[in-house]
């Protein structure tokens, strides 16, 4: 189609680009043997009593690859985090605006019904319902309109010009339901894998879908996925043969898991942080000398060097990590500056101020990261009086709910997508509450551009605002660890989170 993006790639293009990708970051793509049958245990960092089958309220990285387990999208991520082909198997614009989807043939959910057009409009306008709920809301206010223009065709017609369209809806909140649900007791999706149990906070249950649209996979007859907050815990687990495959291992117990003859660590460089939350709506956490003074008490060089022990980027209190495409290297980094921090203090008139600072294992790193900044803060009369809460309900019960928390943030496919659910003054996961009216300007201008250095430039411009004026402070980029036996094949690394970008259940088969 002359003067048209064209989202119509081959499944031998697909793979051939995936192992492009792959090599080009140093990574050997999985053997080509992989064999069909086998059971194993996953153990997450991330559960809680919230966890849920609905795709659009998923919350963490459970969620999200429980998600991908039992549904598909209509795009997924090849390893440079692009949009490709999934169940849309051609996705047309001239504009930006109006986009041509046309789904592929003989996909069927789990319960037998075959996948349709209306299908794929409930699933993406639900998101603009606000009885739904949806965590990407703010997202899917960009879809101006969506409607079938035959059994397997439909138009989708957005609120103004984003070319990254195919890469937001490979996201695991706009995987696709059936038309009508509502009921999320269980689910029924087109994914890889059918859903067996699922008691929230306890374990999902999952066994192979045999009618999946991709011919051969899946290859493990049955999945269960449990969590295990506690790392410790995690990782004996994992060395006593009790889970297959664990995620956060610390850096701490690297040595323990490379010393067992039977288990194998497998890195991943993200943009996955852990921040320091100061909320927007109490008058001290909001003050902006009192943002600058806990950002320039941030000691970066010792998170990365004794907390990570070297397996982390030194982040600069914005989201986009140096290895990011649309990273802004013109800010200067900000240094550990204890005097500076007793200054903008002073300036702010805190001094000899008592805060509680919320701090648990759930949020990783977060209890020494607390610490840290404790013993720094003393130093320039300021008392943080950490409180150390289980990980148990600490998302539900503290996260944002104190003047001071820390969080973990996953990464985000484009620097759209990270700046429009985690910034943006409505977006319902803006951690701090901040809002700043030239950043939610010039964010919808940066969506709207085609013109790649155009976009850079916002981007960047955005970067800034959030280094120089959100209550957020982001210490380093982790480079996320994940521990498995050696006998679980077919993993890489995707740089969107663990778990292979929280997809492994797909791709992973058992050699025993």
């Amino acid at each position: 189609m002359t003067g048209a993006t064209s989202m119509d790639v081959s499944r031998r293009a697909l793979l051939g680009g995936l192992a492009a990708g792959l090599a080009a970051s140093g990574v050997r793509a999985a053997p080509s043997t992989p064999r069909h049958g086998g059971s194993i245990r996953v153990a997450s960092i991330a559960t809680s009593t919230a966890d849920t089958l609905d795709p659009a309220k998923g919350n963490n990285s459970t969620d999200y690859m429980r998600h991908y387990m039992l549904y598909s999208g209509l795009t997924q991520y090849d390893g440079q985090l692009r949009g490709r082909p999934g169940l849309a198997e051609r996705m047309e614009t001239r504009d930006n605006v109006n986009w041509s989807i046309r789904l592929r043939r003989g996909v069927h959910f789990h319960n037998g019904k075959p996948l349709s057009a209306e299908d794929v409009v409930w699933s993406l306008m639900r998101h603009r319902d606000p009885k739904t709920g949806s965590k990407v809301a703010n997202i899917a206010e960009q879809f101006a309109g969506a409607r079938a223009t035959g059994p397997l065709d439909l138009q989708v017609r957005l609120t103004g010009p984003n070319p990254e369209l195919p890469a937001i809806l490979a996201g695991s909140h706009f995987v696709i339901i059936e038309n009508g649900r509502r009921d999320f007791s269980t689910a029924n999706g087109t994914g890889p894998y059918i859903c067996r149990a699922f008691a929230p906070g306890i374990r999902t249950v999952v066994t192979r879908n045999p009618n999946y649209w991709k011919p051969g996979r899946p290859y493990l007859d049955r999945i269960e996925l449990i969590g295990i907050s506690d790392e410790i815990s995690r990782v004996n687990a994992l060395l006593s043969g009790d889970v297959q495959m664990i995620n956060a291992v610390s850096p701490g117990s690297v040595k323990r898991v490379r010393a067992s003859a039977a288990h194998q660590l497998m890195e991943t460089p993200s943009g996955i942080y852990t921040d320091l939350i100061m909320r927007a709506d109490n008058p001290v956490t909001s003050n902006p000398d009192f943002i600058l003074a806990m950002k320039y008490l941030t000691d970066r060089e010792l998170i990365k060097r004794a907390l990570f022990r070297g397996y982390a980027t030194i982040g600069n209190d914005q989201p986009i990590p140096p290895f990011h495409p649309m990273y802004n290297s013109n800010i200067p980094q900000r240094p550990f500056d204890p005097e500076r921090a007793r200054f903008h203090l002073r300036k702010a008139g805190l001094q000899n101020v008592r805060l509680p600072i919320y701090v648990s294992q759930a949020a990783n790193a977060s209890v020494d990261m607390g610490s840290i900044l404790q013993e720094h803060a003393a130093q320039i009369g300021l008392k943080l009086a950490v409180n150390r809460v289980p990980g148990d309900g600490y998302w539900a019960t503290h996260w944002m709910k104190h003047p001071l928390t820390y969080g973990n943030n996953n990464a985000r496919a484009t620097a759209d997508l990270t700046f429009t659910l985690n910034y943006q003054s409505q977006a319902a996961m803006n951690t701090t509450g901040w809002h700043n009216p030239r950043f939610d300007r010039l964010l919808a201008e940066a969506r709207a551009s085609t013109d790649i250095a155009r976009r850079k430039a916002i981007f960047g411009e955005l970067q800034w605002l959030v280094h120089e004026y959100c209550g957020v402070s982001i210490p380093a980029f982790i480079t996320l660890l994940d521990g498995y036996d050696r006998r679980l094949k077919g993993l890489f690394p995707i740089p969107l989170g663990g778990f292979m970008g929280y997809t492994f259940a797909e791709y992973v088969w058992w050699d025993a």
